[in-house]
């Protein structure tokens, strides 16, 4: 099989869960002999444009000629048997959707967040959950300068979304919708896309505890708590430094992100939070497997987060938020723990119960070992992949 596979790559040094799945998932359908074209396009290249061309990319991003175009030349060069696109926003536009209906390619998009209920893909106005745009009254990202914290911004961005709402874009140029969890279903069924076309495929991992050496630290304690991921608002950060605030527990931070040089200065002033800032994936993973468990508190809505299901790989308890994902992939007090979104005194007491029981940890981290060997393994994921494109192709046109 031939597949155009299409993805906006996010700015490089960015540890971007979408970008890591379309590397993945590309590979593995080359690993399987299929031929794969990939077509690419990096935030960096907005970033390094002069003012001309940042002009041009953002009017590009409601209808961008130039990937219309190529996408279109790519069809009849290549004849592709389907398209399959990741995250196509902002630079892409959904013009790469059109260009591929109407040259005869089936089109499935992976949905990796929620922007089609919320422009800025986060569902968050501020640090609450808000999906409030899915009715399509897009105008009230401008009163609440939702878009980067600009109501200019917001407004174009509304602008953009009013237009591909009214040409049901979404609804229409795309045959299926592979989504991460029952959450995203549930949203995207309640704003009138057809249950029809929607499928769930959950992210995979490959299988690396084979290859990580339990190995201890020298520079970090015997025992402790691990957070590893993006420093960012969305993925909790201030609520796990409330969290630690009167906590003695120790605990080692990696990542890099917005947030990271005020995290830093916050670490420096305590004696028990290790931070190690960007840290390399396979001595990452090594931190991880020698932890007690991993902390999660993200306060928006993961798809399927890279870092929990890896965290179930090496057979580590997660504390997460009940929300997204997490709802359905931890099994309260099975493979982990969850907490209500926003309740930091919670968040603490499920951190010192757990800690407190060393030996319940290890079983927790065998059923979580296992729930990763049922579902999150690459082999299945090829094979509901390939389902879903057989599917499409099978339908008519």
């Amino acid at each position: 099989m031939k597949i155009l596979v299409l993805h906006n790559l996010h700015r490089k040094g960015s540890s971007s869960g979408d970008d890591q799945v379309f590397k993945d998932e590309t590979r593995l359908l080359e690993e399987h002999g299929h031929s794969v074209i990939r077509y690419t396009i990096s935030n960096d290249s907005f970033d390094k444009a002069g003012i001309i061309g940042k002009i041009k990319a953002c009017l590009g991003m409601m209808w961008s000629f130039k990937s219309y175009k190529e996408i279109q030349d790519i069809i009849r060069r290549e004849k592709p048997d389907i398209v399959h696109a990741h995250t196509f926003f902002p630079l892409m536009s959904p013009s790469v959707l059109y260009a591929a209906k109407r040259n005869g390619c089936k089109v499935v998009a992976t949905l990796h967040d929620t922007r089609f209920i919320c422009p800025c893909c986060t569902s968050l106005r501020g640090t609450t959950i808000c999906n409030e745009c899915g009715d399509g009254h897009y105008l009230r990202m401008f009163k609440y300068g939702c878009f980067k914290g600009s109501r200019i911004q917001s407004l174009i961005v509304a602008f953009i979304f009013k237009y591909h709402r009214i040409r049901r874009s979404f609804y229409n140029q795309i045959d299926k919708y592979i989504c991460l969890n029952d959450n995203q279903i549930r949203l995207l069924e309640g704003i009138g896309f057809d249950k029809k076309k929607i499928v769930k495929k959950y992210n995979f991992v490959s299988d690396s505890l084979p290859e990580i050496k339990n190995e201890k630290n020298n520079n970090i304690p015997e025992r402790y708590v691990v957070f590893y991921g993006r420093i960012g608002e969305e993925k909790g950060i201030r609520i796990l430094m409330k969290a630690w605030e009167n906590m003695d527990l120790p605990l080692v931070v990696m990542g890099s992100g917005p947030l990271e040089e005020e995290f830093r200065a916050w670490a420096d002033k305590k004696s028990n939070v290790y931070f190690l800032g960007y840290t390399a994936h396979q001595e990452c993973l090594r931190i991880v497997r020698n932890a007690e468990f991993v902390v999660f508190p993200s306060i928006w809505y993961e798809g399927c987060s890279m870092v929990q299901i890896e965290t179930m790989s090496l057979g580590k308890v997660l504390v997460a938020t009940n929300l997204g994902f997490s709802e359905e992939a931890i099994e309260e007090g099975y493979n982990g723990t969850k907490f209500e979104l926003g309740d930091v005194e919670d968040f603490i007491r499920k951190i010192q119960q757990l800690w407190k029981m060393p030996e319940r940890l290890i079983e927790m981290g065998q059923n979580a070992r296992k729930d990763f060997e049922e579902k999150y393994l690459p082999e299945d994921n090829y094979n509901q992949l390939i389902d879903i494109y057989k599917s499409v192709l099978k339908e008519e046109a």
